[in-house]
């Protein structure tokens, strides 16, 4: 009885809710010498068994859950920027920070939602002084993206071949491709639909005469309905087909790279590094090569190359024909009286994997950083193997939330490394298998399909409509070539710059050739220019949907799935 009046009395407790949900662990505040018993006793099984275990730090009894009720009408009423920060809980900082010998790299949320590879159970019984290392392969395999994505280039584009569209009932726009392979005798066919492209190869011994393109589409797809297709005349089709094809396949990728101190639990504390050790610069040297910014013409990941707005320096290196930007926090520029570093955070924040840095012992808890994109984190700490011989080995361990399913390559077991090349392999193979990886998840893919469908729409709109213009239709007027082309440039680009992009031709098409489109509630619309999209060409840009970290968590927002 007594306890819980402590309870009533000395504990207030607050949840971030910056991101629509719990994206963060509880804050507790509360004195030493009326800190509860239990929680400290929770912290232990936090520790023991984070993954199985699912209890709630305090117990559920009804003056708890009057305190809540209570609690939720004060954060309603509160501060909103005091509401983004996320601590660890006090007790549990206080805790590890007693605890000595050997601590894992992370520690998971109690609340879930993450997944950690190796699990923590594995991870205790494995001393990182060992002297087998586990499996070191020579190399690693990446993962692709969109495996089917350049067929059409590969197979078509050299070839005579002919296009058709359509607006099934059920099925929306759909674009069809046939190709005749006279040398192997075969009929090659993609089936281009809202959800995804089919791919089919078919022997013409099979068919008396070359099927229609109604049949064809529909040996590939039994839903479809329509009776005919539309014939592409377009000269320029095969270049705005191989752009909607390939907009998923980029060369290029940006990963954050965070500095996590010994001691340090908050985001506020990791954001806030600005000296480098030696160490750590080492580690980057292992990633890539130091640039200057000024002037840089490689893939720049968003930061600025012209104006100093984003720092001096960056670390940039190519990787089996990719090419990879790193947003190191201490690089990024530091702003006195901002304790979130919202300058910084609006780069990290964007990314969709990040790597850390620890330098000690404090481990690194799964969702301490709150963005609608970060999805995974990679983390590392770099460990003296042994006093007398002075070797340093780094270890390894993967945290990601729960709907992103594996990526290879995987952890070797100790998850130890002591050759820096093959570090070096085995990191950036896995930053990006875990962007790509992530793609897969929820918000992700709820994303894709929408910027897909669109893309989509207009390919066919702008086929259709082209190919009239060529057959000489009475209603449309002859448009330039220059309007209308948006070449393979425009093909990749990465994820968000997919989307913008899929809006803003989805608007000029409806615009340029007349076709009527819906009028929303927004108000006017400014006309933008080239440059609009070209994320990697004007400095300062933030991406369509940067309202998930950095300054603009300051808006009023509701819930992830709304972003999307």
């Amino acid at each position: 009885m007594e306890r819980e009046k402590r309870n009533d009395t000395s504990f207030s407790r607050k949840r971030s809710f910056t991101f629509g949900a719990y994206g963060g662990v509880d804050r507790f505040t509360c004195g030493d010498e009326t800190r509860p018993e239990s929680t400290e006793d929770n912290i232990l099984d936090n520790l023991d068994s984070p993954v199985t275990e699912k209890k709630p730090f305090l117990s559920t009894s009804i003056n708890q859950r009057d305190t809540e009720l209570f609690e939720i009408i004060e954060k309603l009423q509160g501060s909103r920027i005091n509401e983004q920060r996320c601590e660890f809980p006090l007790p549990l900082k206080s805790q590890l920070l007693a605890i000595g010998g050997e601590l894992p790299l992370i520690l998971p949320s109690k609340l879930g939602g993450y997944w950690v590879d190796p699990p923590l159970e594995r991870v205790i019984d494995v001393s990182p002084t060992s002297s087998h290392f586990g499996f070191e392969p020579e190399s690693y395999d990446i993962m692709e993206r969109d495996g089917e994505a350049k067929i059409y280039h590969e197979f078509f584009c050299s070839r005579y071949h002919h296009s058709f569209t359509a607006v099934d009932p059920s099925l929306g726009p759909l674009v069809l491709s046939v190709c005749l392979e006279e040398e192997e005798n075969k009929l090659r066919v993609i089936l281009r639909m809202r959800e995804s492209s089919l791919h089919g190869v078919f022997s013409l011994s099979l068919f008396p005469n070359i099927p229609s393109a109604v049949e064809l589409a529909k040996m590939l797809c039994d839903k479809v309905t329509i009776s005919k297709f539309d014939v592409v005349s377009y000269l320029k089709a095969p270049e705005l087909i191989t752009a909607f094809d390939e907009h998923r396949v980029s060369p290029n990728f940006k990963f954050g790279i965070l500095y996590q101190k010994d001691g340090q639990f908050t985001e506020e504390d990791i954001l806030s590094n600005n000296d480098e050790s030696e160490e750590f610069k080492e580690f980057l040297s292992i990633l890539g090569e130091t640039i200057q910014l000024q002037g840089f013409t490689g893939f720049r990941g968003g930061l600025d190359v012209c104006h100093g707005q984003t720092g001096s320096e960056a670390v940039f290196t190519s990787f089996h024909g990719r090419e990879i930007m790193f947003h190191v926090a201490t690089k990024l520029p530091f702003t006195e009286g901002d304790p979130q570093q919202l300058q910084r955070k609006r780069h990290i924040g964007n990314d969709i994997v990040a790597l850390v840095y620890q330098e000690g012992q404090t481990p690194f808890l799964s969702d301490v950083i709150k963005s609608h994109f970060l999805h995974c984190f990679l983390v590392l700490r770099r460990i003296q193997r042994g006093k007398e011989t002075g070797e340093v080995v780094y270890q390894v361990s993967v945290t990601a939330r729960e709907d992103v399913p594996p990526f290879g390559p995987v952890l070797p077991d100790p998850p130890v490394f002591k050759d820096h090349s093959l570090l070096r392999e085995f990191l950036l193979t896995k930053l990006i298998n875990a962007e790509i990886s992530c793609y897969k998840a929820e918000q992700f893919s709820r994303l894709e399909l929408r910027t897909r469908s669109s893309l989509l729409e207009s390919l066919q709109t702008e086929l259709s409509t082209r190919s009239q213009c060529m057959m000489g239709h009475p209603g449309l007027s002859a448009l330039s070539s220059s309007e209308g082309v948006r070449g393979g440039s425009e093909g990749s680009g990465g994820f968000i710059e997919n989307f913008k992009r899929a809006i803003r031709v989805r608007s000029h098409s409806f615009e340029t050739l007349g076709v009527p489109r819906k009028i929303g509630s927004s108000g006017s619309h400014k006309p933008k220019t080239d440059k609009d999209g070209e994320s990697d060409k004007s400095p300062g840009t933030l991406p369509v949907f940067s309202d998930r970290v950095g300054p603009t968590e300051l808006k009023d927002q509701t819930s992830p799935q709304e972003e999307t």
